[in-house]
């Protein structure tokens, strides 16, 4: 029960914006209980918690927190070490300016194409368009080991999900994005993301 641990998180196991807050609960090793929700499932005791129901939703003793950038803000800030932010303010609103993009630039077309109700036309254009996006992006990639970071980051917890996701979305890198597939090729590798992977998100690649 979500209630015999301090720490639970109410999950899909097939969602990345609940896979990015597990992800970053493993980067900072924190033992939390993974209630796995099913899409289009709703336990009891979530619709208590959650007024809207969803996923992802963390529950911290009396305090429940249910939307993706709330929760991953606040494990930053209740587990700090080791940070997936920078420490200085600048670089914090850079960091948070990137997360931003990445859900406007990546995450709606990740939507888009998962959505049952996008015409196949629809989907098909947003395929390309998520293809030729990260294509083109690639090159950032062999500048450092993580994105534009030389340290994991909250912007990682949001990318790398996506990217371990684009064979059911129908997307294929070319070759040109060699320093792109480099950078997925490590952190897949990574324990933390291993450990970050539900079962239904290991038959995806």
């Amino acid at each position: 029960m979500a209630a015999a641990n301090r720490l639970a998180c109410y999950s899909d196991p097939a969602d990345h914006y609940s896979h990015r807050v597990r992800l970053a609960l493993a980067e900072k090793g924190v033992a939390v209980e993974v209630i796995d929700v099913q899409a289009g499932q709703c336990p009891a005791r979530l619709a208590e918690l959650n007024p809207y129901a969803g996923v992802p939703t963390l529950v911290d003793r009396d305090l429940v927190l249910y939307e993706p950038g709330v929760i991953l803000e606040y494990l930053e800030e209740r587990y700090p070490h080791p940070p997936l932010l920078p420490v200085y303010p600048v670089a914090r609103a850079h960091t948070r300016l990137l997360v931003h993009r990445i859900q406007r630039d990546w995450c709606s077309l990740v939507d888009r194409i998962l959505d049952r109700r996008t015409r196949e036309e629809a989907r098909t254009q947003a395929r390309k368009e998520l293809r030729e996006s990260l294509s083109g992006v690639s090159p950032v990639f062999a500048e450092k080991p993580y994105f534009m970071s030389d340290e994991m980051s909250v912007v990682d917890c949001c990318l790398l999900p996506i990217l371990w996701r684009l064979p059911v979305l129908g997307v294929e890198l070319p070759r040109a994005s060699r320093p792109l597939l480099g950078y997925m090729e490590r952190n897949f590798a990574r324990e933390a993301f291993q450990a970050s992977v539900s079962s239904i998100e290991r038959t995806m690649r």
